[in-house]
């Protein structure tokens, strides 16, 4: 009979000459292995007026143990990027969350735009040190400007890495920093992003945002997100055509193209936009719609034709987002933005005359550097014009490392009372007038509203019309009757039985992609495994131990 002292104690499972866990991870350059603790508070800590909560390090990740938020800032690229993530994290087995309280790490996707919503962004970081979370940062922001103090220590997902970040999430956990900013290549040569197949955890399960390139041709003088984005790469077409038709077999309704500028797409693959959009055209389902994202006048001019017709496709929504930024051409020098004031109205003009009805969305930028009141003017001039109902209207902010920051700044007083005079004229003006009470409309309904006592769907010209709440509305294409109007939406009531709703989902698809991807077979095996792997383990060193 064996001795006790013949028996394995748990501590000599590991041998002197095993690797530390810093050699561990020695061969992965991405990745800063933590610290030891010390008892020495840092300078930084003992200043900081508010206390931060101790983030718990673990020595290992159990899947379907941890907790994971998401925040997202800024354009539809970006809620298409925190959407895969959210796939990958819930595939892996991570669980999410909407109460920050409750989650364990934090993943914050930004925006580099504008000075306001980097300050959310770094406000939150820091909301997240206060309560002792874990953080992964992502984005334009720490794209573009990886140095910045307040990202010291963060682990980093780069906009063409967000493939990887349950890799990320699971060494920041273990107390781990990694970065992983690098363009993304296949075979050597720079792709667009990771697979358009790749799953994901949709904010709408109805809607799908589809990137069909990355970055863009130009180099305003104003933008930073060209820093985090870079130049123009486009996805394949064929590759962009299978995701819209694995989506619609998904449930999905409703599609949206998404980039930088739309209107650039397939520049560096001999291809074009408008070959892009026929190609998707075939594979629409009958009462499901295509929604085309920002293109800049430039791009969209030699194609005039062909986009009129898609525009005017049942199946496509008569939009087009077209920022013009400024109404006078100097000012559009200063810019670099590539057109002058008449190119842009002769896209205006030749797409309402070709696509009547079709709605035209735009951007102005006021008080940028060097704008006088003439300058101004014309740009007040030109939204008299044509009376956007859609007019996205912003104070000009200099943004660190470009062009525009080192220029001389119009007066800030003078910035917010040109911005006032401009928003003024926008409020002046009801686009939805022109749709009496009585008039009939198809609307595809796709969401609820922000205050929940309404759906809301949108007509042939992305227009939003508020109907009230029905069992079963949504995913549905009716026919409805106007009731009223405000400055941004109509009023309607649905005409039809219910019978006659046109079903825009799939009748196959019980639950939604993002239902599938957070219920996945996937996740159910990981507890399986890991049991498995326990087992294995105590197996192995048991016939160790009896020499079997």
């Amino acid at each position: 009979m064996e001795s006790c002292d013949d028996f394995l104690d748990i501590e000599d499972l590991i041998s002197p000459d095993d690797p530390s866990p810093r050699e561990r991870y020695s061969n992965k350059q991405d990745v800063t292995v933590r610290a030891k603790r010390t008892k020495v508070r840092s300078t930084r800590a003992t200043k900081d007026p508010q206390p931060v909560a101790e983030k718990p390090v673990l020595e290992s990740v159990i899947p379907e143990t941890q907790q994971i938020y998401m925040k997202t800032w800024g354009c539809a690229h970006n809620t298409s990027d925190t959407e895969y993530m959210a796939g990958q994290l819930a595939q892996y087995g991570y669980n999410l969350t909407s109460d920050k309280k409750a989650a364990d790490l934090w993943v914050l996707n930004s925006c580099t735009v504008k000075n306001p919503s980097e300050d959310t962004f770094r406000n939150e970081i820091e909301a997240a040190h206060r309560a002792g979370k874990h953080v992964v940062v992502a984005g334009c922001v720490p794209q573009a400007a990886p140095r910045s103090d307040y990202l010291h220590g963060l682990s980093v997902v780069g906009v063409q890495q967000i493939d990887r970040v349950a890799e990320v999430v699971e060494e920041t956990l273990k107390g781990h920093s990694v970065r992983l900013l690098q363009a993304k290549k296949v075979n050597g040569r720079k792709v667009a992003g990771p697979k358009l197949a790749l799953p994901k955890v949709r904010k709408n399960p109805l809607i799908e945002v589809i990137p069909i390139n990355s970055g863009c041709l130009n180099s305003c003088t104003y933008c930073k997100t060209k820093f985090a984005r870079a130049d123009l790469v486009s996805y394949p077409v064929q590759e962009i055509v299978e995701r819209a038709q694995q989506v619609f077999e998904d449930g999905v309704c409703e599609i949206w193209l998404t980039s930088e500028d739309t209107g650039t797409y397939g520049r560096d693959i001999d291809s074009s936009l408008p070959e892009l959009l026929w190609k998707l055209v075939e594979v629409i389902p009958e009462g499901c719609m295509m929604r085309l994202g920002m293109t800049n006048p430039p791009y969209i001019l030699e194609h005039l034709e062909e986009m009129a017709k898609v525009l005017a496709h049942p199946r496509v929504y008569s939009f087009l987002h077209i920022p013009v930024q400024s109404g006078s051409d100097t000012i559009l020098g200063e810019m670099k933005r590539e057109y002058c004031v008449q190119e842009f109205e002769r896209v205006v003009d030749f797409l309402r005359e070709k696509v009547p009805g079709i709605t035209i969305a735009t951007d102005i930028i006021c008080g940028f550097p060097g704008e006088t009141e003439t300058d101004f003017q014309g740009t007040v001039a030109l939204c008299k014009k044509y009376e956007f109902p859609s007019l996205f209207i912003n104070q000009f902010f200099p943004r660190p490392g470009t062009p525009a920051a080192k220029m001389e700044r119009v007066p800030a007083n003078e910035v917010k009372t040109r911005t006032k005079r401009l928003t003024d004229l926008f409020h002046s003006y009801e686009p939805y007038k022109k749709y009496t009470p009585g008039t009939i409309q198809t609307v595809l309904v796709t969401e609820i509203s922000h205050d929940r006592k309404h759906y809301v769907g949108h007509n042939k010209f992305y227009e939003q019309v508020l109907l009230p709440m029905h069992n079963n509305l949504l995913g549905k294409q009716v026919e409805v009757e106007i009731t009223g109007c405000t400055k941004f939406s109509m009023f309607g009531k649905v005409l039809q039985s219910e019978k006659e709703w046109k079903n825009c989902v799939k009748p196959s698809v019980g639950v939604s992609e993002s239902q599938q991807t957070t219920d996945s077979k996937y996740r159910s095996l990981f507890p399986v495994f890991f049991l498995s792997c326990i087992i294995a383990v105590m197996c192995k060193y048991i016939f160790m131990l009896y020499d079997v």
